[in-house]
């Protein structure tokens, strides 16, 4: 799973994304370009957390989890589940949907039989829950301030790109909200968040939405929220609609 940088790839796709904002696949192009030993990194500081050796002794597909929306329509009002499943249907998600999307990548390892390509598939599998567990929406600010939100969750130098890329794109585009400084605080709290990709998601899910948000200190984006709804896809180098 260890891989050679390609910087020169990466850029070619950051262009790409920022030409349309829904080109998933060019996501994991970037990512996988810049992987380095990221995954390597997060597996075993994984084994060394007090869970992380059963967590990877177990190695559960979350997205099978995810994907089973009766059992979260089992959880409680409220919960963290439940808020995942109204934020997957109102945009038409799937956790399978980007699961697939990441198989599009021709050099991907992402479906190999390895530990490190169990943790890599367990990131992935977790972003859209970071979408409700952080309050970043599925758009072009939003996606922004999750992978920064990332960056130091993972160390995976793909996700700071393209922090980057839609800090600048944002700053570029002069709305006259804080949208590149959304970006940067999202980075900071990501950095003081306790460690996502650790964490027992079975109770998760079931956990009232507010107390798993105070129990893995993760506040309100208040810089995001200050940008009004119809800029929040106002980037510099926007795909007309």
């Amino acid at each position: 799973m260890r891989k050679t940088m390609q910087p020169l790839r990466a850029f070619k796709a950051v262009r790409r994304l920022i030409a349309d904002k829904d080109d998933t696949e060019q996501v994991f192009e970037i990512m996988n370009a810049l992987v380095g030993r990221s995954t390597q990194w997060g597996y075993r500081r994984l084994l060394m957390t007090p869970a992380g050796g059963e967590v990877a002794y177990q190695r559960t597909e979350l997205a099978d989890v995810f994907q089973d929306h009766n059992y979260l329509r089992s959880l409680p009002e409220g919960s963290l589940g439940r808020a995942y499943l109204a934020f997957i249907e109102a945009q038409d998600f799937s956790a399978y949907g980007l699961a697939d999307e990441s198989r599009k990548v021709a050099d991907s390892e992402i479906e190999a039989a390895h530990p490190h390509a169990w943790y890599a598939r367990r990131l992935r599998d977790v972003h859209d829950v970071w979408h409700v567990l952080t309050g970043y929406g599925a758009n072009a600010l939003g996606e922004g301030c999750l992978v920064a939100f990332s960056l130091p969750q993972t160390h995976s130098k793909g996700f700071g790109v393209i922090a980057f890329a839609v800090a600048l794109q944002f700053a570029r585009a002069r709305t006259g909200y804080p949208c590149a400084r959304a970006v940067w605080q999202a980075w900071r709290d990501g950095r003081k968040a306790a460690w996502l990709p650790a964490q027992d998601y079975a109770a998760l899910m079931a956990m009232p939405l507010e107390e798993a948000r105070r129990v893995l200190r993760i506040p309100e984006p208040r810089l995001y929220n200050r940008v009004p709804a119809e800029l929040l896809n106002a980037y510099a180098g926007a795909k007309a609609a």
